[in-house]
């Protein structure tokens, strides 16, 4: 959430920054507006409270011959009150419905545009896969071996659903192995966290309202949500608390669902766009001063991944148009699979500046015993299915094995997956 105190402040600013995200001015307005009305509303509310003490406390000290008239004069600041207090709540109500769907304000160096065809490529890493046969996808390669299985998958469980087997099931467990290792190299405290949570995290983290298309949920005896990304959990971790000191860096590990509601007939072919995946989950809480660095900090553990892998990628800075509703800024890590013979998303990272935090209620203390709003970050090291499908493209041989980037050989024990 936005701060409100920026819209008092510099309206113009934050109408011209949302404007870049698509925000129409006319929800921006009506939010100062009734921030206004809200003001006026709240010094009214608190007149009539400090007028209605005093009148109390007159009474305490009255005769008897003059209690019954100030007790009178009392009562009649009742109804003004109640009407009063009333509308404070129903205009609070209101405004901060409006606020709750507005988006972060976005970087100043974000790029502008708003589909993934404007995204701006920083670089390129890594050496591109050349073959002298024709490459086969991840489900040519994986399919014969027998380490994934879609056909029971979907009866079991409908489309978007698979199964890993084997060779597929060892190489999810060397890809969570080798990223959690990194991820505690550069001071990520390890973290299993719950799938299942409340609204409260939902909502926090900026999932909620604006993305619950995409969020399964329990029914209404436990009303629970099935996060998307450990980042939920990770960030609500410290919900409505203080932190003692910055930086506070977690790395989770957690099953993950999405609707993936809109993407009808889009990447349906293997394990590219599924309902079920593992992720390891990169997290931060730092101070406002150190929020750049950290997402830069970030990235730089996501390439020290891919480089591991020995995966050829390019990373690009997302157009503000495209930015999830939390996002000031975001960075995507996306490899080459030869199989689409195109780039596509592996990993993302984000700068959430203050926007988690203050809907989570979550600070840090700072040097002179204060307390501040901390900033989140959150970063993908491994998304499962997609790095296996990186992995398995990017190595594989003509003979339909797949040679084991060097980093991967001790959690697995060998050199080359589906051999024979």
């Amino acid at each position: 959430m936005i701060d409100v105190r920026l819209l008092r402040e510099d309206p113009d600013s934050v109408i011209a920054a949302l404007e870049r995200r698509g925000i129409g001015r006319e929800d921006i307005e009506r939010v100062i507006e009734l921030d206004k009305r809200w003001r006026e509303v709240t010094t009214e509310v608190e007149g009539l409270r400090a007028e209605q003490n005093t009148r109390s406390k007159a009474i305490a000290t009255a005769s008897d011959e003059d209690r019954p008239r100030l007790i009178e004069a009392a009562s009649e600041l009742k109804q003004p009150l109640a009407v009063a207090e009333e509308e404070q709540a129903e205009v609070a109500v209101e405004r901060d419905e409006i606020l709750a769907t507005l988006p972060n304000l976005p970087h100043p160096d974000a790029p502008d545009g708003f589909t993934e065809d404007e995204a701006v490529e920083r670089r390129r890493e890594g050496q591109r896969a050349t073959f002298d046969f024709a490459p086969r996808d991840h489900v040519e390669l994986m399919q014969p071996k027998d380490a994934v299985d879609l056909e029971r998958a979907a009866k079991v469980s409908g489309a978007r659903f698979f199964y890993l087997k084997g060779d597929g099931a060892l190489l999810e467990w060397a890809l969570v192995r080798y990223a959690l290792d990194v991820a505690q190299r550069h001071d990520h405290l390890p973290v299993i966290p719950p799938v299942l949570v409340r609204e409260d995290a939902m909502f926090g983290t900026g999932f909620l309202p604006t993305d619950e298309q995409q969020i399964f949920r329990t029914d209404e005896r436990d009303d629970l949500y099935l996060v998307g990304t450990s980042e939920v959990a990770l960030a609500g971790l410290h919900m409505d608390e203080i932190l003692e000191a910055v930086p506070v860096r977690y790395v989770g590990f957690s099953t993950c669902f999405r609707r993936e509601a809109g993407s009808y007939g889009k990447d349906t072919r293997g394990i590219f766009r599924v309902h079920q995946f593992d992720k390891v989950e990169l997290f931060s809480f730092v101070g406002p001063e150190g929020s750049s660095d950290e997402h830069e900090r970030i990235l730089a553990v996501e390439e020290e991944i891919m480089h591991g892998l020995e995966l050829h990628y390019r990373i690009v800075d997302i157009p503000v148009g495209d930015l999830g509703a939390s996002a000031a800024r975001k960075f995507d890590i996306e490899g080459w699979l030869p199989g689409q013979q195109a780039y596509r998303e592996l990993t993302s990272c984000s700068n959430t500046t203050d926007y988690q935090a203050r809907r989570l209620r979550t600070r840090y203390r700072t040097e002179d015993g204060g307390a501040e709003l901390a900033h989140t970050l959150n970063g993908t090291a491994i998304a499962v299915p997609r790095t296996i499908i990186a992995v398995v493209e990017q190595h594989q041989r003509e003979d339909g094995s797949v040679a084991v980037p060097e980093t991967l050989q001790p959690y697995l024990g060998r050199d080359v997956l589906f051999a024979g």
